[in-house]
Parts: C-alpha cells; structure tokens; sequence
C-alpha cells in the first residue's frame, strides 16, 4: 500500500497522507482502519465505531466492508448527524446511507440509528446516552467545504461543548454542499436543521480517521493546515488529538 502515498508527513500530532486519487485514498484510509480494528479485536470483544455520512466516504467503505481483518459481528455503529425535518425512510437521510453502505452489506453486533422523528431534545438526550455506555474506540469522518466536523458548523462549533448531542441550524455553505455532493436537487431542499454530536463528542474517540477527496475541500483542508486550531475551522482540531489520520487525494491537498 505504500506505493499508494505520494506524500505524507505531520502537522502538529495530525499524521497526514496523499494519494494521486481518490480511489488510492480508499484503499489507504481502509487499510488503516482495518488494522487499526484488528489491533482493538485482540483487546475487546466490542468495538463501538461512529461513521460519518457522505459521499466522501464512500471509497473507504467500499474498502473496508470487503477487508478480511474486520469481523463486523465484533463492531456496535453509530453515525454522528442527522437532517431535521425529514422522515425516518426518507432517502435522503443520512441514517439510510449508513443502512445502504454498512449495515445492509455486513452482520453487525449492533447498530444505532438517529430518530429523526422524534422530539430533537428527546433524541439528542437517547442518543447520547447510547454514545456514553462505554468509550468510543474509532471515529471514521470527513471535512466539509466549510472545515466542519460532522455538523459542526463555524458558527455553532465549539471544543469546549458540555453536550454530546444537540441540535444546530447549519450554515448556508453546509447547505449548498448537500447540493454539490448531489444529495438535493436544489438549496431550497435541504433541511436548515440537524442533530449533529459535538466536538468533544467526536474527539473523545481513541481513535480518528478522516477522509477528505476533491478539489471542493481544498480550501477547507489548508485552513487546517496553515490556520490555527480554531473554531473557524472546526477540523483543525484534530491537530491536537493523540491518534488522528488523515487522508486525501491530490484534488483535495493541492487544490487540483
């Protein structure tokens, strides 16, 4: 796999690496992941792993869902966002993508799915206790046009949140990068709020692996590289965490 990285190296405690395109990025950030699980599987029983919604993501889980060292029937799943506003089975939810792309294609030992029809603070309280039972052994997320994690946008992101869940109103980047990523047909469509887990949330994994392609996320990936961690950019924080990696094509590290 190595003859896949073009470049690679450290920002902070942020351990980086490029591949000439995105689907070499899979397989590397798959590759990582799954040795990452099969070091955690000689140790415990139950892995408990969040996974981000995106398109972003797919090249990895493609990957991944075929790697022989991942035994699923080990791994509990949750996701870390959800829409406001739209119904449980609608095909635009980001629980249906993770039903899609994981669960439909693997046995699982458990999975947690957000309920978006439920009261927003009746579910952000269910789900974080869910989240709270044991530790979170890995976290598997990407970055948006706007440097958010998860739902985490500028404006409502916070590294020091006392919450594990709550509900946010997303920017109108955020927005418009439902409709780059081709998820709505249009701005107007796109829920405006989400129950999104936070920031500490997310980072309290032992464990961060972010993947990030396309030319679309190049302004968001050198924030974070020659910014400071800084709400503004919401994913630099992962320069400060123990275990992160990050993954990119060149697109999306050079800017094209």
């Amino acid at each position: 796999m190595d003859e896949l990285i073009l470049n690679s190296g450290l920002k902070d405690k942020l351990k980086f690496y490029c591949t000439d395109n995105r689907e070499d990025m899979g397989k590397i950030a798959a590759d990582f992941i799954a040795g990452k699980i099969s070091e955690l599987l000689k140790k415990k029983n139950d892995i408990r792993i969040i996974f981000a919604s995106a398109p972003s993501q797919l090249d990895m889980l493609d990957n991944l869902i075929i790697d022989k060292r991942v035994d699923w029937s080990k791994i509990t799943i949750f996701h870390m966002d959800e829409y406001l506003g739209l119904a449980n089975d609608s095909d635009k939810s980001f629980k249906n993508f993770i039903l899609n792309n994981i669960s439909n294609k693997v046995k699982l030992n458990n999975i947690h799915l957000i309920d978006s029809e439920n009261n927003p603070e009746n579910e952000a309280e269910r789900y974080s206790q869910l989240l709270n039972e044991d530790v979170i052994d890995i976290v598997c997320l990407g970055i948006g046009e706007n440097g958010h994690i998860a739902f985490n946008d500028p404006h409502v992101a916070d590294f020091k949140d006392e919450k594990t869940m709550k509900v946010v109103e997303l920017d109108d980047l955020s927005r418009k990068q439902q409709v780059n990523d081709r998820i709505f047909e249009k701005f107007e469509d796109v829920p405006s709020k989400a129950l999104t887990l936070t920031i500490p949330a997310l980072i309290s994994a032992e464990s961060l692996f972010c993947t990030v392609p396309g030319k679309n996320k190049h302004n968001a990936i050198r924030n974070l590289f020659e910014g400071e961690v800084s709400e503004y950019c919401p994913a630099s924080i992962m320069r400060c965490h123990k275990d992160a990696s990050l993954f990119m094509d060149k697109e999306a590290y050079r800017g094209g």
